[in-house]
């Protein structure tokens, strides 16, 4: 593994810290008017969502972990685990259906997503930036309610609650993003 100096570290760089693997969240680097500079580093435990603030030197080393990404397709739930297939090996995997939080109701049957391994281990799944959904329950267009940032509330298929804007009715497929929980546009 390579080691990368504290003053190196970015958001979204994977490090080994304490004996556990931590995803740099936030990265602020500072100089003090007296003393060495050090980077601030916001870091979330990618085992067990721990979060920690932790002060780095530049001259402090720091094990940078590089994880594997396979591309794998969603098949079915069973007894709150989510099983996935290797679109190339055609092994399959059983993950918590937890390890998504709340992006979950987002998963749909045949979806590929992107899962992180550690070696054996999973410790994330990355679903697709955008998706595709339909609008079940939403309010009547409101004659003259025309302006540029008003919104609707909805609830998808899934049942999520997102805003829509107001030309959107039911029965609607709309694209989601999964990473705001917000409309993106008309399917």
């Amino acid at each position: 593994m390579p080691k990368i100096n504290g003053n190196e570290i970015r958001p979204g760089n994977v490090l080994e810290h304490d004996g556990g693997l931590w995803v740099a969240v936030k990265a602020n680097h500072v100089k003090p008017g007296k003393g060495g500079a050090f980077a601030q580093v916001e870091m979330k435990n990618l085992r067990d969502g721990r979060k920690l603030n932790e002060r780095f030197r530049s001259e402090d080393k720091v094990e940078r972990v590089r994880l594997d990404q396979k591309d794998q397709q969603f098949l079915f739930e069973a007894d709150d685990m989510l099983t996935f297939m290797d679109s190339e090996t055609f092994e399959q995997i059983a993950l918590p259906a937890d390890i998504l939080g709340d992006r979950r109701p987002f998963l749909q049957d045949g979806m590929m997503v992107t899962i992180e391994y550690y070696g054996d281990e999973a410790l994330n799944v990355t679903l697709p930036q955008k998706v595709t959904c339909t609008v079940v329950e939403t309010e009547p267009v409101v004659k003259g309610q025309t302006a540029a940032n008003s919104y609707k509330p909805a609830i998808l298929d899934n049942g999520v609650r997102i805003m829509i804007p107001p030309f959107i009715g039911t029965d609607e497929a709309i694209i989601v993003n999964t990473e705001t929980f917000e409309y993106s546009e008309r399917a």
